[in-house]
């Protein structure tokens, strides 16, 4: 079973769920370093149209990210939102490569 992050975390991008995954499966294209630097000097807009994704090779499938979430945007893939159903194929083509 693997976790999603949808449509809730695209241009948020907290990073709590980062701080607490055990074997560091969660990433953004851009270090979360980076994302956390431009959140906290107010540059939220330069995040609009990104998120974090789990790796589901790396994942352990835990489920210590999804109560860190503030805005409730990490699901495991079988409770996924089916109005969010594209971010499962989104999160799979962003480890491809």
């Amino acid at each position: 079973m693997a976790f999603i992050i949808a449509e809730p975390c695209v241009g948020y991008c907290d990073t709590s769920c980062v701080e607490v995954c055990p074997v560091d499966c969660i990433h953004g294209p851009m270090p979360v370093e980076e994302i956390q630097e431009l959140k906290a000097a107010g540059e939220e807009a330069q995040l609009a149209k990104i998120q974090l994704y789990i790796d589901p090779d790396i994942c352990i499938d835990c489920g210590a990210c999804e109560p860190e979430c503030p805005v409730e945007a990490i699901f495991e893939e079988d409770e996924l939102p089916s109005k969010w159903s594209e971010f499962t194929e989104k999160n799979a083509e962003f480890f491809q490569g």
